[in-house]
This record gives structure tokens, C-alpha cells and sequence, in this order.
């Protein structure tokens, strides 16, 4: 009967422990899939805080880009009205430039073209010798000539012309403002010598009327002509 009771006694103890190694056991799987939830859970909330972080910061880019654009759109405004102020600021400046030079305040000089007008070298003797010489109207017309065809500047024997400037005609010279010059009469003309000389030469035109009239003309194209300003006027 002793026997029996130790037996007895270890298989208690077998069933005690066979019970506490399921409960460690059992406790052990529970502890680890409980950890690994918490991880996940804490995983998860970690990556939906970082989507939310990138979400938020996404729509903070897309605000900034918004605001950008705004504000590069009004220093483009800001940049043309700039610009248009400028271009009329340069065109401002330009005119007075065109202003001064043909009012002859300013000293001018570039290509261009000479006109030469003199007397007939024939003059019958039954003819009256003024229907064979250079008159006032005969530089009129080449001038205005020149203008019409865009000529900046011109000058008759050196006497620089502007819109006070009067010609008369006494006998075999002509007083320019004042200052009496003889024949020949050497007028220039700065401009696009290319626009220039046919506009004189047109058929039927101002050359072909001085020729009828018995004036000699000679046109020729200038690479450099140089007028220096009226006097009394700002020089440069």
C-alpha cells in the first residue's frame, strides 16, 4: 500500500505539471499573439499617420503652388505693365530725338544723298537767261521731295533747314535764312539712300521737271553726310 501512495503522489504531480506546462503554454501563445496585434495595431497606426502626414502635406504643396501661380501671375502684370511703360518711355525719348533732329538742335550724320542743281552752261541768245538758271521753287521741290520720301535732315550748301527755315530767290543766288548762296546749289539729304534716289528719279518726276526746265542736276548716293546743328540751337 506504500507503493501505491508514491505512485499515486507522482502521478498528481505529473497531472500538475502537465496542467501548469499547458497553462505556460497556452499563456505563452496568448502573450505572443496579443504582442503581435499590438504590433500590428501599432504598425498600422503608424503607417495611416504617415499617410495622413503625407495627405496633409500634399494639400499643403498643392495650396503653395496655387499661391505661386497667383503670384507669378501678377509679377507678369507687374513685368508688362513695366515693359509697356518702358516701350513708351522709349518711344517718348525717340521722338524727341526725331524732334530735335528735324528742328536741327542736334548734330546729325549717316548715308544719304547729295543733290546738285546749277545753271544751264547754254544759254541761247534770243532766250531770257532766267528761264536757264536754278530758282527758288526748283529747291523746293527737290526738298519737299526728299521729305515726302522720309529724308531726316537736310541741308542746301551747308545751311542745315528746319520748319522756320525760308528761301528766296534774288537774281543768280538764293538767300537761305537769311545767308545768300550761289549756284551751284549742293543740297543733301540724310536718309535710306536706296528710297531716296528713285523717289527723284521717277519717270516724269522731279528730275525729269528740273531737266525740262533747263536746270542741270547730278543725284548721287552718300555712304556718310554730316550736319551740324543750327546755330544757336543744343548741340551735341
Amino acid at each position: 500500500m506504500k507503493k501505491v501512495k508514491v505512485r499515486g503522489k507522482y502521478v498528481f504531480l505529473s497531472l500538475v505539471f502537465l496542467v501548469l506546462g499547458f497553462m505556460l503554454s497556452y499563456s505563452y501563445q496568448f502573450a505572443k499573439v496579443e504582442n503581435e496585434q499590438r504590433l500590428k495595431e501599432q504598425q498600422w497606426t503608424r503607417e495611416y499617420q504617415y499617410k495622413q502626414m503625407l495627405i496633409d502635406q500634399e494639400q499643403a504643396n498643392i495650396k503653395l503652388q496655387k499661391e505661386l501661380a497667383t503670384k507669378q501671375a501678377n509679377v507678369r502684370k507687374v513685368e508688362e505693365k513695366l515693359a509697356k511703360q518702358e516701350q513708351v518711355l522709349f518711344n517718348l525719348v525717340e521722338d524727341v530725338e526725331k524732334l530735335r533732329m528735324y528742328t536741327g538742335k542736334i548734330k546729325v550724320k549717316g548715308k544719304g544723298i547729295e543733290v546738285t542743281l546749277s545753271d544751264s552752261s547754254y544759254i541761247p541768245t534770243e532766250e531770257n537767261v532766267n528761264n536757264y538758271i536754278v530758282h527758288e521753287n526748283h529747291v523746293f521741290n527737290v526738298v519737299n521731295e526728299l521729305l515726302i520720301a522720309g529724308a531726316s535732315a537736310v541741308s542746301i550748301n551747308g545751311q542745315r533747314l528746319t520748319k522756320e527755315s525760308y528761301v528766296a530767290c534774288n537774281g543768280p543766288v538764293i538767300t537761305i535764312d537769311g545767308n545768300q548762296f550761289p549756284a551751284p546749289f549742293v543740297i543733301s539729304a540724310i536718309g535710306d539712300p536706296d528710297v531716296l534716289y528713285p523717289a527723284l528719279n521717277i519717270a516724269g518726276g522731279v528730275k525729269d521737271q528740273l531737266v525740262e526746265d533747263h536746270v542741270v542736276v547730278k543725284i548721287s548716293k552718300q555712304d556718310a553726310i554730316e550736319m551740324s546743328p543750327v546755330i544757336g540751337s543744343e548741340a551735341r
